[in-house]
């Protein structure tokens, strides 16, 4: 069985804060490889003036992903899954070897109740919460959190995660990196004109 995290995102761009959780997420859970899912746009983020298209994100996620065992990947647009609750039940059927596990920042557990099904999706994977030292993220009574917060583990058995069954939720606890995509598109609205396919030269990896 292949350990395999999953961050989604637009990744507009993606910039070191991304690696340095993916990285950080793959040790405390001793993972074999993360997937960045680079959304071709995010439902909750619909009519987003500056989102640059998904071939320059894509591109921008593949270079900051290199020399490590982060996969940066189109495959929600190849399944044409919009949704994560759906992304994950067709990543399940269709890669039988491998055992995943949703990441997102704490920050997303406000707004969990907002995503399509999402109790489904809990109980279809299990989710590592990343935080930031001393913030708790089921204070907040939204749905989301009141539901989830009686499913929390332990940090201490995070390698253990493919024991669980969900609903489950490890919170680790993580000093985040300061970048920030809002502002390096701040810094440099053309950003995306270094990454097309013609300038940078990248191919497209072959995935499975």
């Amino acid at each position: 069985m292949i350990l395999t995290g999953l961050l989604g995102g637009s990744f507009n761009p993606a910039h070191t804060g991304h690696r340095a959780i993916s990285l950080f997420a793959m040790d405390a859970l001793a993972l074999d490889e993360v997937w960045w899912l680079v959304s071709p746009g995010n439902p909750l983020k619909s009519g987003v003036e500056d989102m640059a298209p998904l071939p320059a994100r894509l591109a921008s996620a593949r270079a900051m992903a290199r020399r490590s065992r982060i996969r940066a990947t189109n495959i929600e647009a190849r399944l044409g899954t919009r949704y994560t609750v759906d992304t994950i039940a067709a990543l399940v059927r269709r890669y039988p070897n491998r055992r995943f596990i949703w990441i997102m920042g704490a920050d997303n557990i406000a707004q969990f109740h907002r995503w399509r099904d999402w109790r489904r999706l809990a109980r279809s994977v299990t989710i590592a919460i990343i935080a930031r030292p001393g913030y708790e993220c089921f204070t907040a009574a939204s749905p989301a959190s009141v539901w989830l917060r009686r499913f929390v583990r332990r940090a201490g058995s995070a390698q253990h995660w493919t024991q669980w069954r969900p609903p489950a939720l490890v919170l680790l606890h993580f000093r985040p990196d300061p970048s920030s995509a809002t502002a390096l598109r701040r810094a440099d609205p053309i950003w995306y004109r270094r990454f097309s396919t013609q300038s940078t030269g990248l191919r497209t990896p072959r995935f499975p």
